[in-house]
């Protein structure tokens, strides 16, 4: 699962309003004198300065719905607090291209942030690209409102979360940094589910809750375009059934399945498929 993007505009500086001098000449009985011009008071006026972007480390105590929105209003908490994201990355939008300024919501800068979260995800929590997609885990991102990119706001932030269910985060305990550096997956991260991945009461869950299905291998494609149906079907059927195979506890009677990816999730970047096993 993918959760969406957001970005930014930059306001323009303000123009310095200057006062026009003006100089005044004396005259007297006894011979002409100049006295030095008097000068009106200048002013100026600028732009205020943007709010502090956010601190890398930060936690918040994000519902769902506020962890799948473009931007976030939700105060960072104390770490120690009950909190489900932490900020492990940000960073500056690049949001002029050829010498025009983009909107904070245009498609090119939502990319831009939505590249870069996930590109960054994999070295905090450490271990494997095939472990980061048997977890939980997944990378959310924010960008300014339009007020405060009208203000001067350019920052972007990367918070790591763990989902719990369909439609709900896990508390975290602490962050996630290095939670992916072992040898295998930690149940309290790894991926499971309540059902074979091709049943209508499918859900994906963590594995330390109950669960019926884990998942245990990952089938990656190199192509730029979807090959279509029937190919990333093919794709992962000796591969599933190998895998399963390997961890049964009889080899010779075991279930498996493969979730392979669709037309609409490989153009949202997820070009891999999963396999299962009954756990």
């Amino acid at each position: 699962m993918s959760i969406r993007s957001l970005p930014a505009r930059r306001a323009g500086v303000a123009v310095a309003a200057l006062l026009a001098l003006t100089g005044l000449v004396a005259c007297s009985g006894d011979g002409d004198k100049e006295k030095a011009p008097a000068q009106a008071p200048s002013t100026q006026t600028t732009a205020p300065e943007p709010e502090p972007g956010p601190a890398t480390g930060a936690c918040y105590p994000l519902p769902y719905d506020a962890a799948v929105a473009p931007t976030s209003t939700v105060d960072a908490v104390d770490c120690a607090q009950p909190h489900t994201s932490v900020t492990f990355a940000t960073g500056t939008l690049d949001a002029v291209v050829d010498g025009h300024l983009l909107a904070v919501d245009s498609e090119r800068v939502q990319a831009q942030v939505s590249s870069a979260c996930p590109n960054q995800l994999l070295a905090y929590v450490d271990g494997s690209l095939d472990h980061l997609r048997l977890s939980m885990i997944r990378s959310i991102w924010f960008t300014p409102t339009v007020e405060q990119s009208d203000a001067g706001a350019t920052w972007y932030r990367c918070d790591a979360v763990l989902l719990d269910g369909a439609s709900k985060l896990a508390d975290l305990d602490g962050d996630l940094r290095g939670a992916l550096g072992g040898a295998t997956v930690p149940d309290r991260y790894a991926m499971c589910s309540t059902a074979a991945p091709d049943a209508p009461d499918f859900e994906r869950v963590r594995c330390s809750v109950k669960h019926a299905w884990r998942a245990i291998d990952v089938v990656a494609f190199e192509a730029t375009d979807y090959p279509g149906v029937k190919q990333v079907r093919a794709a992962g059927r000796t591969r599933c059934e190998d895998a399963a195979a390997d961890v049964a506890e009889d080899p010779l009677t075991f279930k498996w399945g493969y979730e392979w990816p669709t037309k609409e999730q490989w153009a949202m970047g997820q070009k891999f498929g999963r396999c299962w096993t009954t756990d």
